[in-house]
């Protein structure tokens, strides 16, 4: 017997279609091997058995507590950045600490929803004022080209293809050779480091996500919190959010 709780030969008869799998049986081995939920409902279609999750809106009032418990760690989370991203990074929500993340970010790259990868890396965004550009396209790129591989969703095979794409804009690391100097040995390899009207900004990210979800898209809503990485930027953004000295 294995994680699936089903022996070795059983497992054989359904892989030469010797046998039909049950539908507890797709549940459990999708359990076993960790399957996203979405893709265990494909795997139930495919085995002609009706999806057992939930697929909900955001705004449905069946989701009331999530939105509530959303918009807490949002909240709690300022004066320090945080949103809240779906399964290709699209953003649904974000506190009001956002603001220096999305200061200058044309329309064009807000409609019809906000993308991290496209914020972050397009020209026209967040790219023309990262301080290590370089570092941060080659992480992001990196991090996205694996959950492509992971899932094989199409939908962020595209987007890769997208933001691989963008070219890279002049106003680079290359053309400050000093600004890794100021910066002291770091904890985080690659942080995010802005320029901005106050001075250059250092912060890094921790993602949270619910445990347990019975929803596909609960089980695809993350939280991504930023944090200070110097006293400089802690003591900026407390200041511009009006709770600083």
């Amino acid at each position: 017997m294995d994680r699936g709780e089903t022996s070795a030969r059983h497992l054989s008869y359904m892989e030469n279609g010797r046998a039909r799998p049950s539908r507890t049986m797709v549940l459990r081995l999708s359990a076993a091997l960790d399957v996203p939920l979405r893709e265990r409902n494909t795997l139930l279609l495919a085995a002609d058995y009706a999806p057992a999750y939930r697929e909900s809106s955001l705004d449905d009032g069946y989701m009331a507590s999530i939105r509530s418990a959303l918009e807490t760690m949002l909240t709690a989370h300022e004066p320090y950045p945080a949103v809240v991203v779906d399964r290709v990074w699209n953003v649904l929500q974000g506190n009001r600490a956002m603001s220096v993340l999305m200061d200058g970010i044309p329309p064009h790259l807000l409609k019809p929803r906000p993308n991290v990868f496209r914020l972050a890396l397009h020209p026209d965004g967040l790219a023309a004022r990262l301080a290590n550009l370089e570092k941060v396209r080659a992480l992001f790129l990196e991090r996205l080209s694996r959950q492509v591989s992971a899932t094989g969703d199409t939908e962020l095979h595209r987007l890769h293809e997208e933001v691989s794409g963008y070219p890279i804009p002049s106003r680079s690391e290359e053309a400050h050779p000093n600004a890794a100097s100021r910066h002291r040995p770091s904890p985080i390899q690659v942080p995010l480091r802005i320029r901005t009207p106050f001075g250059e900004l250092a912060m890094f990210s921790t993602m949270a996500t619910f445990g347990a979800p019975a929803d596909v898209t609960l089980s695809e809503l993350a939280i991504e919190l930023f944090y200070p990485l110097d006293d400089f930027t802690a003591d900026a953004l407390r200041a511009l959010s009006g709770t600083g000295p």
